[in-house]
């Protein structure tokens, strides 16, 4: 008999997760409170860029994968991962959606189940919050009557070189027990695993992993609104810079952060330190600040852009290249690239963008998608590279348009203007 594994949320690390280990033998129930993510899937339309159709369609007609957005389907389970969302509300961290899921589990519990969180949280989430949840529902305690543990994700939409298989993966467990069948679990799954002392440190390990980029990716978009003011090229310095083969790393400007991660898990940890100790993560919420800032620093740059072409940005037409929030993928929730949108479009722009990642019906009202043709091109008074999308010819956008202003470093001549 195959084991049975649920996976709760289905999205960029659920739906992921659920396809690989359906390769690795399990039977997977995939629960989702989104009808209409569900729906989807159920037809074999993947809502992920990182899962076929294909994929998904195999996976359906295996007979080993079911959708669901009913948790009775989740009976007899043997391990359950839980990948919902923790946004966060007025700053603080909302744990509704982990919260729902401990407690429709709850029920479900069976001596010798295995219970795993992925979701992004702070510090503590796992036995401060799910743990009483799933006791107090099942009557169960852990770790004697089920195994609990926390592993964070470590999703990157859209990169083919590291994937769900090849990416270490840290595993931790509330008791030595726990994370033995914790490990157990992901070695099934996974090339290999970073077994951690305890759930908090794979907790803190996951906020450290995505602070650590937001804070550089800040550091980055400071020194781009300086260097301009310096006369200096930035990104000539960080590809300089970027030949230093120890002491450095890479990160480069752009319009501003988005996604589910960087502009979010910064912000937990700033949350608990001040719950805690009772200091300001003054790293952190300096980063907030700047890439909080970025879109309306692109807006303000556009604006002295046309200005010096006699123009305003009021009755201005753009064309918007790329509005989801990271290259070669679709998701434009939280995208920088949509503030900018919304804010042009408030100042009075005629807005039109072109992703080939994203539906029409997420975009904001008044943003119309079409083809960057060269004469979609061609009739935009500025045309702005917010994502760099590998699908987009650039030489075609730097012949066709009169001006660029690219955010991506992917354009250049004497009509382009880089951040």
């Amino acid at each position: 008999m195959r084991d049975k594994l649920v996976v709760v949320g289905q999205g960029y690390a659920g739906l992921p997760l659920a396809m690989r280990a359906i390769e690795a033998g399990f039977d997977v129930t995939g629960i989702d409170v989104d009808e209409w993510r569900v729906k989807r899937l159920a037809a074999g339309e993947s809502c992920i860029g990182d899962v076929t159709d294909g994929a998904l369609a195999a996976a359906l007609g295996s007979g080993r994968y079911r959708i669901s957005t009913d948790y009775a389907d989740a009976a007899g389970f043997d391990t359950c991962v839980i990948t919902v969302p923790a946004p966060l509300h007025d700053g603080v961290p909302n744990l509704s959606h982990i919260g729902s899921a401990g407690r429709s589990l709850a029920p479900l519990l069976r001596a010798g189940t295995t219970v795993i969180l992925e979701s992004t949280t702070y510090p503590g989430t796992t036995e401060e919050y799910l743990r009483p949840l799933l006791e107090d529902g099942s009557g169960l305690r852990a770790p004697e009557d089920f195994r609990l543990g926390y592993s964070p994700e470590r999703a990157d939409p859209g990169n083919t070189r590291w994937r769900l298989d090849n990416t270490p993966k840290v595993v931790s467990g509330i008791d030595p027990a726990s994370l033995e069948q914790v490990k157990a679990f992901y070695d099934r799954i996974v090339r290999e695993t970073v077994p951690v002392s305890s759930v908090q440190v794979a907790e803190l390990c996951k906020l450290l992993e995505n602070t650590f980029r937001h804070v550089n990716v800040a550091l980055v978009n400071e020194l781009a609104i300086f260097a301009r003011q310096l006369g200096i090229d930035v990104w000539e310095a960080v590809d300089a810079a970027a030949t230093k083969p120890f002491g450095f790393m890479r990160f480069t400007p752009g319009p501003g952060v988005g996604g589910h991660c960087l502009p979010i898990d910064p912000s937990y940890l700033s949350w608990k330190v001040r719950r805690g100790p009772g200091h300001n993560f003054r790293f952190a919420e300096l980063a907030n600040a700047i890439n909080d800032h970025m879109p309306d620093h692109v807006v303000n740059r556009l604006a002295l852009a046309l200005n010096r072409r006699y123009r305003s940005i009021r009755g201005s037409r753009f064309l918007l290249l790329g509005l989801s929030y990271k290259k070669n993928t679709g998701d434009c929730r939280e995208s920088p690239a949509i503030e900018v949108a919304k804010a042009l479009c408030t100042l009075g722009a005629d807005v039109r963008a072109a992703d080939p990642h994203v539906d029409d019906f997420l975009l904001p009202v008044g943003i119309e998608l079409v083809e960057p043709t060269g004469e979609e091109l061609a009739r935009a008074d500025a045309v702005v590279v917010l994502t760099d999308h590998d699908r987009f010819d650039y030489d075609l956008v730097q012949r066709s348009s009169e001006f660029v202003f690219d955010t991506r470093n992917r354009c250049n001549g004497p009509n382009v203007e880089r951040l």
